[in-house]
């Protein structure tokens, strides 16, 4: 799940909720909405392999 922060980044979140917290994981945050989803992709392909 990518959001957009009010300074103009985009961070990347988990997709489940933490059990713990109940807030999404944050996977990291990015200057273009392209470098998240690129990420976002990297991050299910390492997850399945």
């Amino acid at each position: 799940m990518i959001r957009k922060l009010k300074d103009g980044k985009y961070r990347l979140y988990s997709r489940k909720k933490d059990e713990k917290t109940g807030k999404r994981r944050n996977l990291g945050t990015f200057d273009s909405r392209e470098a998240a989803e690129k990420h976002e992709r990297q991050v299910q392909y390492f997850k399945r392999h």
